[in-house]
C-alpha cells in the first residue's frame, strides 16, 4: 500500500493579493503545500474569505505524477452536513463509500456524494494502477447544505463526462458540471441554487460570466486572466461580487474552474470533515466517529483516518 496522502482537509490559510485588479472584489492567494509528494493547494477556506456561495472548501491535487510507492489512500473519514465533488483532468480515483458503492471517478465525470447526517468513504488509486506511475490533476468541492438539509439521508451520485452538457460562447468552450447556469442545467440534482463549470479559453477570448446576482469564483487552474489594469494568475481565485461583471480576458491558453452561486445567509462551522449551522452537533459528530458510531466502508474497513487531536478546520461565515 503507498503512502496516505490526504485524509481530511487542513486549515485554509490563502492570503489575498495586495493589487486587486478591475471588477473584482477579492483575489485569494493560496499557499501551495507538499504532502508525501502530492501538490495540494487549499483555496478555500481562506482567511479572508470562508465561502463563495454555498461553496466552503476548494483543493488543488497536483499536476503530479504517483511514482511508485507513492499512491492516493485518503483512508475511511467521516462527513456530515454537505455535499462533496471531486473532479478530475487527469488520472484515476477509486470511490468507496457506507452506502456500498464502489466508483471509479475519471476525467469529466461527476460524482455527487451528500453526507447529510452522516457517510463515511474513501478515495484511492486503484490497485491495477499503482506500478503505472499514473497523473493525477484535479479539484475537490465541498458544498454546505441548507440548515433543512443538513441531516438528510445521505446518498451518491455518478454522472459520466458524456451526460454533461458542453455549450460554446464567443470562443470559450463551457463543461457546465454541476447546477445550473447559462441557460443550460447539469444533470446532477443539487441542494441549492449553485453553478460549477469547468471553462477552456484560447488566448485573448473573454470569459463568459453567469448571473451578476450571484456570488461567484474564478479559479485559475492553467493560463492567466486580464482585467483593465491587472491580472489573475494561475493558481489564484478571483471572487467576483454580485452586481459585477468583469471583463476578464484570457492571456495564453487558459482553464478557469467557475463556481458560486446563492449565499446560504446562515453561519456554517467547519471542524476536520465536518460542517454544520450548529457547533453542538459538530460534537456529537466528534464523539461518534471516536466511538465508532458511523458506519463502515464495504471493501475498505480495515483501517480509518483517526478524530484529529485538535481542529484542523475553521468556522466559516458568510453573509446574505
Amino acid at each position: 500500500m503507498g503512502k496516505a496522502i490526504h485524509a481530511g482537509p487542513l486549515p485554509g490559510d490563502g492570503e489575498p493579493s495586495t493589487a486587486l485588479p478591475d471588477g473584482l472584489e477579492l483575489v485569494i492567494e493560496p499557499r501551495a503545500r507538499d504532502l508525501d509528494g502530492l501538490a495540494v493547494v487549499r483555496v478555500l477556506p481562506s482567511r479572508r474569505r470562508k465561502m463563495v456561495g454555498p461553496f466552503i472548501f476548494l483543493d488543488h491535487l497536483g499536476p503530479t505524477v504517483l511514482r511508485p510507492p507513492l499512491a492516493i489512500d485518503v483512508r475511511p473519514h467521516p462527513h456530515i452536513g454537505l455535499a462533496t465533488v471531486t473532479y478530475l483532468f487527469e488520472g484515476e480515483l477509486l470511490h468507496r463509500d457506507s452506502l456500498g458503492s464502489a466508483q471509479a471517478i475519471r476525467p469529466g465525470a461527476i460524482n455527487w456524494m451528500t453526507a447529510g447526517r452522516g457517510i463515511v468513504h474513501s478515495e484511492r488509486t486503484p490497485a491495477e494502477l499503482r506500478a503505472s506511475a499514473p497523473r493525477l490533476h484535479g479539484l475537490q468541492f465541498w458544498v454546505a447544505l441548507p440548515r433543512a438539509l443538513e441531516e438528510a439521508e445521505p446518498s451518491f451520485r455518478h454522472h459520466p463526462a458524456d451526460s454533461l452538457p458542453v455549450l460554446h460562447e464567443a470562443r470559450a468552450e463551457i463543461r457546465l458540471v454541476v447546477g445550473e447556469a447559462y441557460g443550460v442545467r447539469a444533470p446532477v440534482e443539487t441542494s441549492s441554487p449553485l453553478f460549477l463549470a469547468d471553462v477552456l479559453l484560447p488566448d485573448g477570448a473573454v470569459l463568459p460570466l453567469p448571473s451578476s446576482q450571484l456570488e461567484r469564483g474564478a479559479y485559475l487552474v492553467e493560463g492567466g486572466l486580464q482585467t483593465g489594469a491587472g491580472r489573475v494568475e494561475a493558481g489564484r481565485l478571483a471572487v467576483i461580487g454580485p452586481g459585477r461583471s468583469p471583463r476578464l480576458v484570457a492571456s495564453g491558453s487558459t482553464r478557469v474552474a467557475l463556481l458560486g452561486g446563492e449565499p446560504l445567509g446562515e453561519l456554517r462551522h467547519a471542524w476536520w470533515n465536518f460542517v454544520s449551522s450548529s457547533r453542538e452537533r459538530i460534537e456529537q459528530a466528534k464523539v461518534d466517529w471516536a466511538r465508532g458510531r458511523f458506519p463502515k466502508v464495504p471493501g475498505d474497513d480495515i483501517e480509518w483516518a483517526p478524530l484529529p487531536t485538535r481542529a484542523r478546520g475553521r468556522g466559516a461565515r458568510d453573509r446574505e
